[in-house]
């Protein structure tokens, strides 16, 4: 078999828009909560992945604060399928060392589900394996307004506030930024994800459902990713300058 080639530069976070679950059931002639039961049970391999990887932070945006406005059973299937996955999986997260995160919103789930997610983080915060950081009712847009209030409400001055200050009123306040940020069903919009974190992040995108999308997926990602340059608004000379100063 013909050797891969190296991965040559990594990123330390990946985050990833987990699309294409209702499109993966549909070709298949199943209800949408089976591609969306499909794509939850695709988060272990790809974590187990970036762990050999040695990728340190993943990302997973599971739902987002429009998909309130899904049918009703939809949203009622996703919450149970956040139940389960939780339950079934949580123990063994631990014991393999994965620290469990939370972004976004968790004051409009059920009480019962607020304290399940509550004790996971708390059971896991200080394993350092991998940081698997959950983005569910996430919105970046949201995200930004409720930074904004806080920062109000704290009485910063406007004299005070810049964007290291900003970004620890995010909910990713501790994280570093996305390296590379993927997204699966061949969608090429961001959608209202991590519009502040994922300002210079590389994006990658795969026609690959979530549900499909595999260790060899996530290889590409990555392969891809390491052939780029990164420039972070610089020029080629600036970026040169800059790394002969190292």
């Amino acid at each position: 078999m013909k050797e891969k080639p190296k991965l040559t530069k990594l990123p330390q976070h990946v985050a990833i828009i987990m699309d294409g679950n209702g499109r993966w059931a549909k070709e298949r002639g199943l209800p949408r909560l089976a591609g969306h039961r499909a794509g939850t049970e695709n988060i272990r391999p790809v974590l187990e992945a970036c762990v050999e990887y040695e990728v340190k932070i993943l990302t997973l945006w599971a739902f987002s604060t429009e998909n309130w406005r899904r049918p009703e059973k939809e949203v009622r299937g996703l919450m149970r399928l956040l139940r389960e996955t939780i339950k079934r999986e949580l123990q063994e997260l631990h014991e393999q060392g994965v620290q469990l995160r939370h972004t976004g919103r968790l004051d409009r789930l059920s009480p019962s589900l607020q304290k399940q997610v509550r004790e996971a983080i708390e059971l896991t915060k200080d394993n350092d394996r991998i940081i698997l950081n959950v983005a569910f009712d996430y919105g970046g847009r949201a995200e930004i307004l409720a930074a904004v209030r806080r920062i109000i409400q704290d009485g910063v001055l406007p004299e005070q506030l810049d964007e290291a200050l900003f970004s620890q009123y995010l909910y990713t306040a501790g994280l570093p930024d996305p390296d590379l940020i993927i997204r699966t069903s061949g969608e090429f919009r961001v959608s209202n994800f991590m519009i502040w974190q994922g300002a210079y992040a590389e994006y990658y995108i795969t026609p690959t459902y979530w549900p499909a999308f595999d260790e060899e997926e996530l290889y590409q990602a990555l392969l891809d990713y390491s052939q780029r340059e990164r420039r972070f608004g610089l020029t080629s000379s600036q970026l040169a300058t800059q790394t002969s100063l190292i």
